[in-house]
């Protein structure tokens, strides 16, 4: 032994040495195999989400087209009607200066 380690510096090389007995590390081969593997199943659980957010993006684009078409024609039977209006007025007034003379 030498004799300039002291008792603490001695206590500390005998656990190191008795864990290094306990502790066997894994081949990085495995370790890294397990990384990839847990890689893998996030990017096809991201993959997933993906998908679904895709189809909610795409049915809210088709409800957006919808409604913009239901728009469309609720403009057009509004102008329709404010020309069936203006010709009923126009008939009105037609007939109440025949009326008046």
């Amino acid at each position: 032994e030498n004799p300039q380690l002291s008792s603490l510096d001695k206590t500390d090389l005998a656990f190191s040495e008795g864990s290094q007995s306990l502790y066997k590390p894994e081949p990085l081969e495995k370790v890294l195999n397990g990384d990839v593997l847990n890689i893998l199943k996030v990017t096809m659980e991201l993959d997933a989400e993906m998908k679904v957010l895709s189809n909610r993006a795409a049915m809210d684009a088709s409800y957006v087209q919808e409604l913009d078409g239901i728009l469309k024609e609720a403009r057009t039977i509004e102008n329709h009607l404010k020309q069936k209006r203006e010709s009923l007025k126009q008939r009105f007034t037609v007939i109440a200066n025949s009326l008046q003379s």
